[in-house]
């Protein structure tokens, strides 16, 4: 995405001020503020006010609740089911929102806000209404509204400037200009001051030993003063890639924990090491923690075979998700001994499943797999663990790197003496 033109930066207030920025390739882009479902006669002015109204934003929890409450639109058990949990929240807020119409000039938010709270209440006060649709229309003009606001915070959060604001298809748009990141750091890297000579590629962390498929574009600046050609690190391995099994297999009698407090483990001498298991295991081995399976999701691990994901289940074991036919192949995967991994992410919101038992992927586990020493020790609670080994680049892929650029920088140095 880097190399592409669809990762761009947008143009803020800062960047107007420096012609190097304004000087790049840029393209005007659309941000939607209000779809054309939601929209009404008065959208696009009320755009060019929102400033104005800005205030009048719910808090993040509330947003929560009426976008969970929206999301279960389809599902009437379900939506019913949120309300009650939230019940007591959905009063005291509402009763507020329904109040604000008696402010002498309401705005727009104020009055659609208090629509909303009428029909939510009056809900809740007769257990159900005949008029559901009607209940999730009111729902549905005060959500977006609101979501306009959050997307107008976000601009102003984070200084985009806004060339106008325009009427598109029906929807309301904020019209601003971006520039390509990669155009970016060219145009700023490869000219003076810095003047680098900057090698691009996209290198796969399995070409190095990691056992994962993991592509990451790569960019190495070189500054002019240096002599000599720099070389990307060429692929070490072509074929025979290294596996799950490589990475994580001497693990699988360790019980696993599911609290990060846990204390570490000793191992013991383990002689049918593979080449990769010599490199990661270390004495002591920490982080082998793994989140606490639920009944459903216990019955899905039970249910799915080596290579199987969320879509291979039974439709009776797929209810929980609204929308189940939109999930990733990736949830729920139950990962291939003899294969490598696809590229570690938050094992622990995917669901990733151990090859051969009927648990949750370990922190360690998915750390091996990124090719972290069992040295390397983790810490926070457990979602930021695993949040960690995913963002990371694999240290074998770093290393490659780190070797790549040994040579110009011994052909470039000077002797101090």
């Amino acid at each position: 995405m880097l190399r592409s033109h669809l990762h761009r930066f947008i143009v803020d207030e800062n960047d107007l001020l420096d012609q190097r920025v304004m000087d790049l390739d840029m393209q005007e882009d659309k941000i939607e503020l209000l779809p054309e479902s939601a929209s009404f006669p008065e959208a696009l002015e009320f755009a060019k006010q929102l400033q104005n109204v800005i205030s009048y934003a719910w808090t993040e929890e509330f947003y929560k609740i009426i976008n969970l409450l929206y999301r279960n639109r389809i599902n009437p058990p379900k939506f019913a089911k949120a309300v009650g949990k939230y019940k007591k929240t959905l009063i005291s807020k509402l009763s507020v929102l329904k109040g604000g119409t008696e402010e002498e000039n309401p705005s727009l938010v104020q009055l659609w806000d208090a629509t909303m709270a009428t029909s939510i209440l009056k809900y809740i006060e007769n257990d159900g209404t005949d008029n559901f649709a009607g209940l999730i229309r009111d729902i549905e003009k005060a959500l977006m509204l609101q979501r306009m606001l959050s997307r107008m915070q976000e601009i102003n959060e984070n200084n985009i400037h806004v060339f106008r604001y325009e009427l598109d298809r029906g929807s309301v748009v904020a019209v601003v200009k971006s520039y390509a990141v990669l155009d970016y750091i060219k145009g700023i890297l490869e000219n003076a001051p810095y003047n680098y000579r900057l090698e691009p590629k996209v290198l796969n962390a399995i070409d190095y030993g990691a056992p994962q498929r993991r592509e990451r574009f790569i960019i190495v600046g070189i500054s002019a003063e240096m002599a000599g050609e720099y070389i990307l690190p060429k692929a070490e391995f072509t074929d025979n890639y290294r596996t799950v099994y490589d990475a994580i297999s001497d693990l699988q009698d360790i019980p696993v924990s599911t609290e990060v407090a846990a204390k570490p483990i000793v191992l013991g001498e383990c002689p049918a090491l593979t080449e990769l298991g010599r490199q990661l295991r270390g004495k002591i081995l920490y982080n082998h923690v793994c989140t606490a399976t639920k009944e459903t999701a216990q019955k899905r691990f039970e249910a799915l075979k080596e290579g199987q994901n969320f879509h291979d289940l039974d439709p009776s074991l797929k209810t929980t998700y609204s929308n189940a036919d939109r999930t990733q192949n990736t949830i729920y995967m139950r990962l291939r001994y003899n294969e490598p991994s696809g590229t570690v992410v938050n094992v622990r919101k995917s669901m990733w499943i151990h090859p051969e038992l009927d648990r949750a992927i370990s922190i360690r586990e998915a750390a091996r797999l990124q090719t972290f020493p069992d040295t390397f020790v983790f810490e926070g609670t457990k979602d930021s663990q695993y949040q960690q080994v995913g963002n990371a680049v694999p240290p074998i892929l770093a290393k490659a790197i780190a070797k790549s650029l040994l040579p110009i920088l011994d052909s470039n140095c000077k002797d101090e003496n």
